[in-house]
C-alpha cells in the first residue's frame, strides 16, 4: 500500500526497525531511535542493493518518489544508481577550483609568503569563471586559452603569462595527486602575446646620482620616508624587505642586518653588512620609530609597515618621474656602478643583491657568501655615495680595463676605488 504524507508523519518507532513500503522499492525505515530514513531497494548485476535517499521530513515523500524514479531511469540505461552517485561526488571533488584550493593550501603549509599566496589567488580568480567548476580531466587547451585571452585582451600580457604558469602548476599538482593525467598548458607555450619587459628606472650616472642623494637629504616629507630612501641607496635591498624590517633584525654591535627567509623573495635568509653611514641613519631613525617593532610603521597603524607606493611617491614629490627613478631602481644603480668599478668580485655583488645563481650545477657549488669582501664593499659604497652627494660636478673616465677613474679638482677622493678597497681577482 502506497504511503501518504500523514502516514509518514505519524510513523512511530518500535523496539526494532520498522519498514514502510511505498512501491517500486521505495521504503521508509523508522529506527528505534525515532529517525525516519528513505531507502531504495533494487537489483543490479544480479545482486540486491540499497540506496540511501535521505531522511524524512527533510526529504519529503514527493522528493523521495522523484529520486526513486530517477534511479529507475538509470537502471533502464544499465547504470548503477549507487555508482553514479559516487562518480558525481568524485567529480565535485575533482573540479579545477577544488584542486586549485588544495594547491593553495599546500603553498601555505610550505611557508610561502602571504604576498605570494595573495598573488596566486588573484590569478586563479581569472580562471574560475571559465572552467573553475569543470572536472579537471575535462579541461582542454582551448578552454584554458579562452580564459587567458580574456586577460590578454585587456593588454595585461604579463598577467596572462603568469596565469598560464599558475594553471600549469595546479595541473601538475593534480597529476601528482592522481587526479589528472596531463598538463594541457604545455600546448599553449608560445600562444600568448609576449610582454614587453620595461626595466625599472634607475639612476646610473654618478653625477645624476649625486643630485638624487642631495634631493633625498633635502626631502621635507616624513622623516621616516627620508630615512628609508637613504637606506635604499646605502643598502640597496628590495623595497619590500626594507619596508617590513623589524628592529629585532638589526645587530648594532656587529653592524649586521639579518633578514629572515620568510621575508626574502628567494626564501633564503640574507645578511647585510651595515656601513657607518647606515648605522648613523638607523640610530637617528630609532629615536623616531624605535618605540614599536617596525622601522617604518604606517601612520594609520603601528603594527603595519608603510605601503608599497610610499617611497616611489616620495621620489615623484622630489620631481623624479617614474621613467627616471624608482625605489627598486637603487638595486640597479648599485649593481651597475659596483660592477663598473672593477674592484669587487661579481659574485660578491650578486650575493649582496641576494641573487641566486641560475645555473643549477653552479648554484650547488657557489655557496660562499664573500662576507669579508662584502663588508669592505658596503663601506666603500657608503663613502662613495657621500662623495657624490658632496660634489656638484664630477668627471668620470673609463680606463683601458673598463674601470672608472673618478677625478676631483683638489684632494685625493674616496671615490678612487684603489684608495679604500683591495683588488679582487675576477
Amino acid at each position: 500500500m502506497a504511503l501518504s504524507d500523514v502516514k509518514c508523519r505519524n510513523a512511530r518507532p518500535a523496539s526494532k526497525l520498522v519498514k514502510f513500503s511505498d512501491g517500486g522499492g521505495l521504503q521508509l525505515w523508522v529506527q528505534p531511535t525515532g529517525s525516519r530514513l528513505w531507502r531504495l531497494a533494487y537489483r543490479f548485476g544480479g545482486k540486491q542493493k540499497l540506496l540511501a535517499l535521505g531522511s524524512y521530513p527533510l526529504i519529503s515523500l514527493a522528493e523521495a518518489r522523484e529520486a526513486r524514479d530517477t534511479a529507475k531511469r538509470l537502471l533502464l540505461r544499465g547504470i548503477d544508481p549507487a555508482q553514479e552517485r559516487k562518480s558525481q561526488k568524485a567529480s565535485a571533488e575533482d573540479t579545477f577550483r577544488s584542486i586549485a584550493e588544495d594547491y593553495v593550501d599546500k603553498l601555505k603549509k610550505e611557508g610561502r609568503a602571504d604576498r605570494t599566496i595573495t598573488k596566486v589567488k588573484w590569478l586563479l580568480d581569472f580562471a574560475y569563471p571559465t572552467f573553475g567548476d569543470k572536472s579537471i580531466r575535462e579541461i582542454d587547451p582551448a578552454t584554458i586559452l579562452a580564459a587567458l585571452r580574456s586577460v590578454e585582451v585587456r593588454g595585461r600580457y604579463e598577467s596572462a603569462r603568469r596565469l598560464r604558469s599558475t594553471i600549469g602548476s595546479v595541473f601538475r599538482y593534480a597529476i601528482a595527486t592522481a587526479r589528472a593525467d596531463v598538463d594541457p598548458t604545455i600546448a599553449l607555450r608560445g600562444a600568448l602575446v609576449g610582454p614587453t619587459v620595461t626595466p625599472r628606472a634607475a639612476v646610473t650616472d654618478p653625477k645624476a646620482l649625486g643630485g638624487l642623494l642631495r634631493a633625498i637629504n633635502a626631502f621635507d616629507g616624513q622623516p621616516t620616508t627620508r630615512a628609508a630612501l637613504k637606506l635604499m641607496a646605502l643598502l640597496f635591498p628590495r623595497p619590500g624587505e626594507l619596508r617590513a624590517a623589524g628592529w629585532d633584525e638589526f645587530d648594532f654591535e656587529r653592524s649586521v642586518w639579518s633578514i629572515p627567509e620568510g621575508r626574502m623573495k628567494m626564501r633564503r635568509p640574507h645578511r647585510v653588512p651595515l656601513s657607518r653611514q647606515a648605522v648613523s641613519v638607523l640610530t637617528s631613525l630609532r629615536e623616531i620609530s624605535g618605540g614599536g617593532s617596525l622601522l617604518f610603521p604606517s601612520v594609520r597603524s603601528g603594527s603595519r609597515p608603510i605601503s608599497d607606493n610610499t617611497l616611489n611617491a616620495a621620489l615623484r614629490r622630489m620631481g623624479y618621474g617614474k621613467e627616471e627613478a624608482t625605489a627598486h631602481g637603487f638595486r640597479a644603480t648599485a649593481s651597475t656602478l659596483l660592477n663598473e668599478c672593477g674592484n669587487w668580485h661579481p659574485d660578491a655583488i650578486e650575493r649582496q643583491l641576494a641573487h641566486i645563481e641560475n645555473n643549477d650545477v653552479r648554484r650547488a657549488y657557489a655557496r660562499a657568501e664573500h662576507w669579508e669582501e662584502r663588508v669592505q664593499m658596503m663601506q666603500w659604497w657608503a663613502d662613495y655615495l657621500d662623495e657624490l652627494e658632496s660634489k656638484s660636478a664630477l668627471v668620470i673616465s673609463i680606463g683601458r680595463r673598463g674601470k672608472p677613474a673618478v677625478h676631483t679638482p683638489s684632494r685625493p677622493s674616496t671615490l678612487n676605488p684603489t684608495a679604500t678597497a683591495h683588488q679582487t681577482p675576477r
